[in-house]
């Protein structure tokens, strides 16, 4: 599967640009397992190595690690640098999900 293709999704999308010997990074781990817990099947969250995918993350300009884009719809609708808290992310995330017709 491609970048591309992991973003053409109805739903909105939590990418983790990481570095396996970044420790912030190694940090994250855990607090993005919680995050898929909490927040379902309502998002999705995936993690790419910058070092294993350096367009990628030249493509989006990831000066830093860890770098965590939401995207929506195929499109970056918020990015933050930096260890985030599962609340935090949680919050920002569910401001793209789709609310369910009536």
């Amino acid at each position: 599967m491609t970048f591309a293709e992991l973003l053409q999704t109805e739903k909105p999308v939590l990418i983790d640009f990481y570095a396996d010997w970044c420790a912030p990074c190694r940090a994250m781990k855990p607090i993005l397992e919680d995050l898929k817990t909490r927040i379902g099947e309502d998002a999705l969250v995936y993690k790419i190595d910058v070092d294993r995918n350096p367009s990628v993350a030249e493509a989006y300009k990831v000066m830093s690690i860890p770098t965590l884009i939401i995207f929506k719809n195929g499109e970056p609708v918020c990015r933050k640098s930096g260890i985030a808290p599962a609340n935090e992310l949680l919050k920002l995330l569910s401001e793209h999900i789709p609310t369910p017709a009536k």
